[in-house]
């Protein structure tokens, strides 16, 4: 069966080419700043993630003008943008600090809307109430990083909270009719492909709109990449073809409204701790994320012939 695209979502909402602009506002983490702990999760660098634009000395409104100055040579149809709060957990500040940031944003004249990433430990109910009254007037979206759907993954990547939590942020969100979206990363350690399909299940009875799947890398200076050099945890790299064939059967087994916004992860190659978690062309090219999109497309349709 067909399957919204997310690019087609927002021209729905829009009526236009929207394009996410990632910001790095200059939040923290529970699990930095000493409240759950200082390392952060196993698996992240968040360095790794953010555009070279996003830098948090610069101010929001400069880091949107540089975004839209970087994103238009590559998406040159884009005409309005989503003012993207990436970096860190973007609700993890007192309410006036949100007010003012997250104001800065909207009150630039290309943006449409925000998008905020962050954990689902780190939202009262006063946040969320204010979040709401964002979104009365504006597009606004929640994306939690679920990261997995199992207490036993989630405690040995030292997320710092269970999985029950984040079903009661998500549900909390869309309650007040905000737009809600989850993160997942499949091929963490300990869990097998019956365990990744079955979260397609989970997710599934829960209210998201949308959702971010990434492939598990392992990245430079990471906690995860001590573990993995000291032979305390183990992970098998996915193969490209592996890959896309755990994504479309995880696909069909997924509500079938969920737009999935990412089918893969991506980041450069000087972050990259072991290159087998990432993929290569026989020419030694990077294999790029629309690349996988386009394959995971075409097994999607090649599984939906008679």
């Amino acid at each position: 069966m067909p399957y919204t695209r997310y690019a087609d979502r927002l021209r729905q909402l829009f009526g236009c080419r929207v394009q996410k602009l990632s910001i790095d506002a200059g939040f923290t983490c529970p699990n930095r700043d000493g409240t759950l702990g200082r390392q952060g999760c196993t698996f992240c660098v968040n360095d790794a993630f953010n555009p070279s634009y996003c830098q948090p000395y610069k101010s929001i409104t400069r880091q949107i003008d540089e975004g839209i100055a970087f994103h238009r040579r590559r998406y040159r149809n884009a005409v309005r943008y989503l003012a993207y709060f990436q970096a860190y957990s973007n609700t993890y500040a007192p309410l006036e600090v949100l007010r003012q940031r997250y104001g800065e944003a909207l009150s630039h004249p290309a943006v449409a809307g925000l998008v905020i990433g962050t954990r689902p430990d780190c939202v009262d109910d006063a946040t969320l109430d204010y979040i709401a009254s964002l979104s009365a007037r504006h597009y606004v979206a929640v994306e939690y990083g679920v990261e997995s759907c199992y207490d036993r993954t989630l405690q040995l990547i030292r997320r710092g909270h269970t999985f029950a939590v984040a079903c009661d942020a998500i549900r909390r969100t869309r309650r007040r009719g905000i737009h809600c979206g989850a993160h997942l990363i499949l091929g963490l350690p300990g869990e097998s492909r019956g365990d990744m399909l079955r979260e397609a299940d989970i997710l599934s009875r829960l209210p998201i709109e949308t959702l971010k799947l990434h492939q598990l890398q392992i990245l430079r200076g990471s906690l995860l990449q001590r573990q993995l050099e000291q032979g305390l945890v183990s992970v098998t790299p996915f193969t490209l073809q592996d890959y896309i064939s755990l994504v479309c059967d995880f696909r069909q087994r997924l509500r079938p409204d969920i737009v999935i916004e990412r089918y893969a992860g991506e980041v450069p190659p000087r972050f990259q701790a072991q290159p087998g978690h990432s993929w290569r062309h026989p020419d030694g090219r990077l294999v790029r994320n629309e690349e996988v999109v386009q394959l995971v497309d075409a097994e999607l349709r090649r599984r939906a012939l008679p």
